[in-house]
């Protein structure tokens, strides 16, 4: 096994398995090889995912290390064609269970006749021939049940054991038992007819085939949120190229094309507005309800709508590396991967299989030898139903199919869990660390507050007028919220910027001083003392206020703030109801960082924290006990997110960010943060509830089939619906409300 941190990862799709033991076998057996690091093979998603050296091992050599152990392997391919293989796969079992059906149904009636109640119903009498129920069983046996004995062959030959062994052992004890009975009876005197158990094993593969199916296809719904994501992008694009406008397939285009966009229709790819002006709704991506207006030189983004006008974009990104893409390509990994409770389950199937034998040997001793001693064909009747009922399917099925199906009604919430092991851990967080700027608030001054003695409108004219020359954030704040406000800006005759003081304009003839309180004493305006009071009252709500002169008189004082999330404070109060303790850190000064945590209701701050403090303030509290997880979406959060036990990136921010989170917030809403613990909670309740099934099923089953209380039939269609109950438990997580 490899541990160096040079590793390359491949993706396999891996087809054969059929139980938790084959994953299990396939990963202890991979792992064994040189150059081998990391294994996460998933049996619910059929596929293996390796972290190897490619210096030491190459993606062949494991495929065929894969092969030996007794199952198929080939690189990952797109998810529409693994969507196509499971589909010939289904097809392939539904004809394998109609030939076994029809065969198999004929031999209910013998079924039937094992039972004391109906003696006096009347029965077909060729279906009581030993040569027709071997006739019927025969087929179903060996063509059928061909796939059972091929499986069961490869593990045993690996030194291991799987659901194949079990069914193939129990199966062929009934068939040939009955076969041995069968020659003996034509042998002899034919008159007395022997009592058979062709129907228990034609029967058993019929329910194993039928559950498989119905594993399948319950398998393929918890790849709905995949589906749903592949079904937002764009199918085709209109593409400029020497002149003309070409509508391509999406796979066609390439970086650097000019790509037409009509209002109505989506965005084929990222990239960059080089003419136009229109509404883009980008709700799909952001939860944001109001379509984002953009112009010649905004971003936008692939697989959202245009609404109302013609864009003309440069291709930026395209096919895989689309933001879009790069969403899919997170859930698939999540679904595929594995959570640290899965290995509970995998333990269990690595030895379970060895275990039933021995005790299905036993039972058989204990009844031919003790209980009902020579009579063989009850013995083997309990040994037949301990082998059935154990098939440890649903345990392998327990977890992830919980994982996928939880991951993938996250991801359509906007929540992406990068794998099973954080899908797990965000449960268990007990602090929530926020980080103030673009996380609890938006990010972005806005003009809050207007004093004057003026008309409120002359007023805002001289002062937009005046700051729209500057370059500063808040003088872009002022100038935004005032046209905002419908007011025209007259052109400046004169303007200086002050550093440290303000600016100095000429407006329509008119001289506008707006600045700090150092700004009015050095140029002798009086301002009153009660002006002096509200402006530190409007900064300690976290605002920066600037006060206003004009023609050489105090006129008024406007005030900017990076203002809270409309949902913040909401998110807030429902982390604190979790029981999870929330402060805000950040590198504003404290009074800005207090006014702001005071909107919200969070209590503990920390302000005038450096970007590398961040993950030191992370450690304190990592110190302390407690699990911690940090929200954040800046570069300079990057150090914390990747140092906290559960990292999450508010979707809107930067790349930087999302690299270094567990967890990326797509929709830029702090109620995601609340939303992931309870998808967390939701779908760990979900697997323990499967575990708990999966193993009571097993450990009830048992005891109950070695006491003589179950038959063999009975046992299988019990084994059946255990997995595909446990199956139809984990799609209840597709429908979790929050």
């Amino acid at each position: 096994m490899d541990t160096s941190q040079d590793l390359k990862h491949a993706s396999f799709e891996i087809t054969g398995m059929t139980c938790a033991a084959c994953a299990n076998r396939i990963e202890k057996g991979l792992q064994k090889m040189d150059g081998v690091g990391e294994v996460n093979v998933n049996f619910a998603m059929e596929t293996a995912h390796v972290a190897y050296n490619p210096t030491v091992v190459s993606s062949q050599d494991m495929q065929q290390k894969i092969a030996k152990l007794g199952y198929q392997a080939s690189a990952m391919r797109d998810t529409e064609n693994t969507a196509e293989r499971r589909e010939a796969e289904i097809r392939k079992q539904k004809q394998k269970l109609w030939i076994s059906a029809v065969l198999s149904f004929p031999l209910l009636w013998a079924m039937v006749s094992h039972f004391t109640f109906t003696s006096r119903i009347w029965l077909p009498a060729i279906l009581m021939n030993p040569w027709t129920q071997l006739i019927l069983a025969t087929p179903v046996q060996f063509y059928i049940g061909r796939q059972f004995y091929v499986a069961a062959y490869k593990a045993l030959s690996n030194k291991s054991a799987n659901m194949d062994v079990l069914v193939s052992l129990g199966t062929s004890a009934a068939y040939f038992y009955s076969l041995y009975l069968t020659l003996d009876w034509a042998m002899g005197s034919g008159m007395h007819m022997p009592e058979l158990y062709f129907e228990t094993s034609a029967i058993l593969i019929t329910l194993v085939i039928l559950g498989k199916l119905f594993e399948a296809l319950a398998k393929g719904r918890t790849s709905e949120a995949i589906k749903t994501l592949m079904g937002l992008q764009a199918k085709s694009a209109r593409v400029i190229r020497e002149d003309q406008e070409l509508t391509l397939p999406i796979d066609e285009v390439l970086v650097g094309d000019i790509v037409v966009v009509r209002p109505g229709e989506k965005v084929p790819i990222d990239g960059v507005v080089l003419e136009g002006a229109s509404a883009v709704d980008e709700s799909m991506l952001t939860g944001e309800s109001l379509p984002v207006l953009k112009a010649a030189g905004d971003g936008v983004i692939g697989a959202t709508l245009n609404k109302n006008g013609m864009l003309k974009i440069k291709a930026d990104k395209i096919g895989r590396d689309t933001a879009l893409a790069q969403i899919i390509k997170v859930v698939e990994e999540a679904q595929g991967s594995k959570a640290p409770i899965q290995r509970i389950a995998d333990v269990i199937s690595g030895v379970f299989v060895p275990i039933v034998v021995v005790i299905a040997l036993v039972t058989f001793a204990v009844w031919y030898f003790a209980v009902m001693p020579g009579d063989f064909s009850g013995a083997l009747e309990k040994a037949i139903a301990i082998l059935v009922i154990a098939c440890p399917c649903a345990l392998g099925l327990a977890t992830p199919t919980s994982i996928m199906a939880g991951s993938g009604r996250a991801a359509e919430l906007g929540i992406l869990f990068k794998g099973g092991e954080h899908l797990e851990s965000t449960q268990r967080i007990d602090a929530v660390i926020l980080d103030k700027t673009g996380t609890v608030t938006k990010g972005k001054p806005e003009l809050t507050d207007v004093q004057t003695q003026l008309n409120e409108t002359e007023f805002l004219s001289l002062v937009g007028s005046a700051e729209k020359n500057s370059e500063h954030p808040l003088a872009e704040a002022i100038v935004q919220g005032i046209r905002e406000r419908g007011i025209e800006l007259p052109d400046t005759q004169h303007f200086e910027a002050i550093p440290g003081f303000g600016i100095r304009a000429v407006v329509s003839g008119r001289e506008v001083m707006i600045g700090t309180r150092k700004l009015m004493t050095q140029h002798t305006i009086t301002v009153q003392p009660t002006t002096y009071e509200e402006m530190a009252a409007l900064e300690r709500d976290g605002k920066t206020a600037m006060l206003v002169a004009i023609d050489g008189g105090y006129a008024g004082m406007v005030a900017v703030a990076d203002t809270i999330k409309e949902t913040s404070r909401q998110a807030v109060s429902r982390l604190k109801e979790m029981g999870i303790q929330v402060m805000m850190i950040t590198g504003d000064n404290q009074r800005t960082a207090e006014a702001i945590a005071r909107q919200v209701g969070i209590e503990r701050v920390l302000a005038e924290v450096l970007p590398e403090g961040k993950a030191n303030e992370v450690k304190k509290l990592q110190e302390q006990g407690l699990r911690v997880a940090m929200v954040g979406d800046g570069i300079n959060d990057a150090p914390a997110l990747a140092m906290a036990d559960i990292g999450m990136a508010i979707g809107t921010g930067t790349d930087v960010a999302m690299e270094a989170a567990d967890v990326t917030l797509m929709r830029g809403d702090l109620n995601s943060i609340p939303d992931a613990v309870t998808m967390s909670r939701k779908t760990m309740a979900n697997i323990k509830m499967n575990l708990f099934w999966a193993l009571g099923y097993n450990a009830l089953g048992i005891p109950i089939a070695a006491m003589g209380l179950l038959a063999p039939w009975v046992a299988g269609a019990a084994m059946a619906l255990s997995s595909v109950s446990v199956v139809l438990n984990a799609l209840r997580l597709q429908r979790a409300k929050l």
